[in-house]
């Protein structure tokens, strides 16, 4: 229990600083998005529960073997008021920070999901009064607005699509359907729940530089998991100017009331987190992407990344489980 107890914290603190920071350096997540996103969420999962584990492990080595019987015993001292003589003060503010940072990561988890699903709520409120249908198929919605403007608003089978009337305007026809491509994306591949995942943890600890680096890495690869989709149907130079125009429409920062069309002032409409594009550094990251292309990453590195997020996933599930059921 007691190196155990270490060997998590040595984890946690990897995961925690040196292994994102060189992550969100490197250059292959753009050759394959898909498994930067796996080794993200893998990095994001395998360091909490390091980090947690590792202050439950410690707090537990005077009462059990492993993190089992440790846990049974601590259920004995406060079910059973069984004397909890045998932890010292610094066992017991470790059990105690573990329940703390628990108790706040799944607090923030739910209170993110609620605060976003009330912005979404009413945001898709407004677009029934002020929105109009459109014809390029069910889900899609039109503004009045000159400003080119295309994002999706998740929300199940209310899922829909709104793009601006500026944006129809400067669109050609196939650069259109590569918009409405690439929001559809989204929508189906459910990167929705990674944003929300990932916005929760940086809420959760603000002061961790890593949550700021992973959840802008992963604004940036959903966005080239959606150009990829895009690109199976619509050819890179029609992707890359659909991107430039509705750039051009995204200037302000995400949540901002970017959107006043006519009769809209005062309305207090605003575009949902990560609406309308990307900021400027995942617009140019997607266009250097787009202009410059690399070939795929190679099929044996894919599969060792993936098999790196299995052992970062197993590593700490096996330490504070394995000791306790062959126990």
């Amino acid at each position: 229990m007691f190196w155990t107890s270490y060997f998590l914290a040595v984890l946690a603190i990897v995961l925690a600083w040196p292994v994102p920071i060189l992550l969100s350096r490197a250059h292959w997540p753009a050759r394959d998005p898909f498994t930067a996103m796996v080794l993200w969420q893998a990095i994001a999962l395998a360091g909490g529960l390091s980090m947690i584990g590792a202050m439950l492990v410690y707090g537990l080595e005077p009462v059990g073997d492993n993190l089992i019987a440790g846990l049974r015993a601590l259920a004995g001292m406060v079910l059973f008021a069984a004397p909890t003589t045998a932890l010292g003060f610094w066992h017991l503010f470790a059990l105690s920070a573990a329940a703390l940072l628990t108790a706040h990561l799944v607090f923030t988890l739910l209170l993110t999901y609620y605060k976003i699903e009330r912005q979404r709520r009413r945001h898709r409120e407004l677009l029934a009064l002020l929105a109009s249908p459109s014809d390029d198929g069910p889900g899609t919605v039109v503004i009045n607005h000159d400003s080119p403007v295309a994002y999706c608003l998740p929300g199940g089978a209310r899922s829909v699509t709104v793009l601006s009337d500026g944006l129809m305007a400067a669109l050609e026809p196939a650069e259109l359907r590569a918009v409405l491509i690439h929001e559809n994306a989204h929508l189906t591949q459910r990167h929705h729940l990674l944003l929300w995942a990932f916005a929760a943890w940086r809420q959760a600890l603000p002061w961790l530089p890593t949550t700021r680096l992973a959840q802008e890495a992963v604004n940036s690869l959903i966005e080239m998991l959606a150009d990829d989709v895009a690109l199976k149907t619509e050819s890179k130079v029609t992707l890359i100017k659909a991107i430039a125009i509705v750039a051009s429409g995204s200037a302000a920062p995400p949540g901002a009331a970017v959107v006043e069309p006519a009769g809209l002032a005062g309305s207090s409409l605003q575009l949902p987190d990560g609406a309308g594009g990307a900021g400027p550094s995942t617009t140019a990251s997607r266009v250097s992407r787009l202009l410059s292309p690399q070939p795929p990453l190679a099929g044996g590195l894919r599969a060792t990344v993936l098999a790196v997020c299995t052992l970062l996933l197993a590593m700490p599930t096996a330490l504070l489980i394995v000791p306790g059921l062959l126990g």
